[in-house]
């Protein structure tokens, strides 16, 4: 029952973000983002007052030189992976944005392989080949390509890819799930989302607000929050090759929705390059990442 949950909940976020930016024109992703980790931030201590979700909290020693020198890195990395991230909604397709995260796993790698923490390999090599083509016929056969929104976008993996290594490599033995991670990261990137929405939006967003209306911000930000909550009963649920198809299925049913809600357009070459690529996904979900 939980898979379903989370395809629908996961599927929600994306779409719902989109129509904010686009339909409702409300073009602020460093807003959004910081108000969906403050509610965020402020959700999960009420689960850890009123709910047994956070019990994992007490198992983390969290010391004052692990915040610094592992959250708060860890923190940035994550705040720039989300604002980019949504960001590129701004430019970019709903459909072509899932094509394109479809290389996450190669920038994984590559980063993986660079600071020596993995060993490559001919089957991991393979995988890379498979998803890169994949990626780039679904590029070259994009009707409406941006390349500021690709550029973001290619960005934002970097920063995702480079976040989930540097767990890797900090956190190591540590375990943390979705929820109580959750817990620890939303108020550093709150924090430092507020630091640079200065720089970035200004007031602007808050002009828009009365426009957009309380019921929406707030029924966005509990959909961004309820998928967190989904993921911890996510964890153990099936095995390894049912998530990675669930996943799978997911990002086909995003697709399928950017075309009929947005009426976003997508070409055979793009299926095609999208089918190669998500074979190298599932490739490299089986094998581990070895």
């Amino acid at each position: 029952m939980i898979i379903p949950v989370w395809i629908v909940l996961s599927s929600s976020v994306i779409i719902y973000n989109n129509y904010l930016y686009n339909t409702l024109a409300f073009k602020y992703p460093v807003w959004l983002v910081t108000w969906h980790l403050t509610f965020a931030a402020i959700g999960t201590r009420v689960l850890q007052r009123t709910t047994h979700l956070l019990d994992g909290v007490k198992d983390v020693n969290m010391t004052k030189d692990m915040f610094v020198k592992s959250i708060l890195p860890i923190g940035l990395l994550f705040s720039g992976s989300l604002i980019l991230s949504n960001t590129a909604y701004l430019y970019l397709s709903v459909s072509y944005i899932q094509m394109l995260k479809a290389f996450n796993p190669v920038a994984i790698l590559l980063i993986s392989w660079t600071f020596r923490i993995a060993e490559p390999n001919r089957k991991l090599a393979v995988i890379v080949f498979m998803i890169s083509c994949g990626v780039a016929l679904a590029s070259h056969g994009e009707m409406h390509f941006n390349l500021f929104g690709f550029l973001i976008q290619a960005a934002a993996v970097a920063f995702e890819a480079s976040r989930l290594v540097m767990i890797q490599i900090l956190l190591h033995g540590l375990k943390m799930d979705p929820l109580v991670s959750l817990h620890y990261y939303a108020p550093v990137c709150a924090g430092i989302n507020l630091l640079a929405l200065p720089f970035t939006e200004g007031l602007a967003p808050f002009y828009e607000l009365a426009r957009i209306g309380p019921l929406i911000l707030l029924s966005n930000a509990c959909v961004a929050f309820f998928l967190n909550v989904a993921a911890v009963f996510l964890v153990g649920v099936g095995s390894g090759l049912v998530l990675t198809l669930a996943g799978v299925f997911k990002d086909i049913l995003l697709i399928t929705g950017s075309v009929l809600i947005f009426g976003s357009a997508i070409t055979p070459l793009q299926i095609f390059g999208y089918a190669i690529a998500l074979g190298g996904l599932i490739l490299f979900k089986q094998s581990g990442g070895k």
